[in-house]
């Protein structure tokens, strides 16, 4: 409450700078609902894409699949009563205990794909505060 979408923007894409997380893709849906469907009325959505470039590699290395993972997205939008809200997949990382040794993840992997959901939350609540 109290931050605007541009803000809570710009506060995201600040903060996923500072951490070294880059910012390689944006999809401004509502354009579209607005363009292709006529909906003029259509809640503001934005879907903005982030990579850590170096750990998307290493994880495409040791398993090709990663892809549909990649990159990292993070949604801004309005509800119907233009509340925004912030969301991201939040994966469940507890399956790299149990897989990660099997595909041949090493623990530096195993620790940069950590810090990578922890950037994403960082950056969620960053924007969520509007720290600009």
């Amino acid at each position: 409450p109290g931050v605007s979408f541009d803000d809570v923007v710009q506060s995201m894409n600040l903060r996923a700078n500072q951490l070294n997380f880059k910012h390689v893709g944006e999809n401004l849906m509502y354009k579209d609902f607005q363009a292709v469907l006529n909906d003029k009325d259509a809640p503001r959505i934005e879907v903005h894409s982030y990579c850590d470039i170096a750990v998307g590699r290493e994880l495409l290395k040791i398993s090709p699949e990663f892809v549909v993972f990649l990159p990292c997205r993070i949604v801004v939008m309005e509800d119907g009563d233009k509340n925004i809200w912030v969301l991201m997949m939040d994966w469940d990382m507890t399956w790299l205990d149990l897989a990660g040794q099997q595909i041949g993840m090493t623990p530096e992997l195993r620790q940069g794909v950590l810090e990578i959901r922890m950037k994403m939350e960082e950056v969620m609540r960053a924007s969520a505060n509007g720290e600009i």
